[in-house]
């Protein structure tokens, strides 16, 4: 009996021993016949871990009280002193208020109006007229927030603006002091972020519309139904993936702000601050007054971690109705 339980075992150990001397095989295999293609992705993995994983060795930062004479590995632990930064000042509800409020409305606004535009783009047959349009509506896009702060000014310009010059009197109103009023600007960010980020997602949903197969609109049109009944029942549920993944990569970044949106397009106005100050603003400001790198670590950590967990409970959610439309 002993005899043949230590044959079986020996044959099992050698079954094991082919198979992987059998699998080593054929991974060296591949690596010689695709060798070209590995060594093409060694510039990119290069790249991926320089920018995106050594930097991660940063993140003890948050927990330090950097000195630059002792570096930092030398720096004295602090444990969660900066985070007492964010979330024991006084503007601490104001800026996280204001940063979930903005990019929550972003999210729902942007999606709304991309999916709207790109399903007219998709209606326009001319391919020289359609490649128009989608360029004009990609430009903003494409422009560095730095002008679009200063195309801002020379609409709204207190002596000289456009707004100011041209247009209200027009309507029998007074000059308005744009950068001193804080009642408007959740307005003009709102507009401006539209009139910059919709361009861009229009393209990736229109890209997911011109997939869908022109049998469904030709069988639905067969039946009777209108263009809205088409894209109600047609177009938005065969593009509802890419509005799943592209809303669960911007909950995912929810608590992080457009600087260049709330820091340039206001002029980093003193005024407006209650109304356009987020927590990336109020970190850049306090790292500029204080020079705290370990603070602004901290909020950058914090951002991550809250960032992280809000897509596994967005995707979470989305699983629970449709696991084929989770990212994970």
């Amino acid at each position: 009996m002993e005899a043949t339980r230590a044959t079986q075992a020996a044959k099992a150990n050698q079954a094991n021993q082919a198979n992987h001397v059998k699998k080593q095989s054929l991974l060296w295999k591949n690596l010689k016949r695709y060798r070209a293609l590995f060594l093409m992705i060694i510039p990119g993995m290069i790249y991926l871990i320089i920018n995106n994983y050594l930097p991660m060795f940063g993140v003890i930062i948050a927990f330090k009280d950097i000195n630059y004479a002792k570096g930092i590995l030398g720096s004295d632990w602090i444990g969660f002193k900066n985070f007492e930064y964010l979330f024991k000042t006084a503007d601490a509800w104001i800026i996280t208020r204001n940063t979930i409020l903005y990019n929550g409305s972003f999210i729902i606004i942007n999606t709304v109006m991309a999916i709207g535009v790109a399903i007219l783009l998709n209606e326009v047959k001319k391919k020289l007229a359609s490649r128009f349009y989608q360029s004009v509506i990609l430009l903003p896009y494409l422009i560095s927030m730095v002008v679009v702060g200063y195309l801002g000014l020379s609409m709204m310009n207190v002596e000289s603006g456009f707004i100011n010059k041209q247009i209200l009197p027009l309507l029998g109103i007074d000059p308005i002091s744009w950068y001193a009023e804080s009642k408007f600007w959740p307005y003009i960010l709102t507009l401006v972020n539209i009139w910059k980020n919709v361009g861009y997602l229009c393209i990736i949903y229109l890209a997911s519309i011109i997939g869908i197969d022109n049998e469904y609109y030709e069988a639905a049109t067969i039946d009777g139904a209108n263009k809205w009944q088409q894209i109600r029942s047609i177009t938005v549920p065969l593009i509802m993936p890419t509005i799943v993944i592209m809303t669960l990569l911007a909950i995912g970044r929810i608590f992080y702000s457009d600087f260049g949106l709330f820091y340039q397009v206001p002029l980093n106005s003193g005024p407006l601050q209650p109304t356009t100050d987020v927590i990336d603003t109020y970190v850049y400001r306090g790292l500029m007054t204080l020079g705290d790198i370990g603070m602004s670590s901290a909020a950058g950590l914090y951002q991550s971690v809250v960032g992280f967990v809000l897509v596994l409970v967005a995707n979470y959610v989305v699983s629970r109705k449709n696991r084929d439309q989770a990212l994970f």
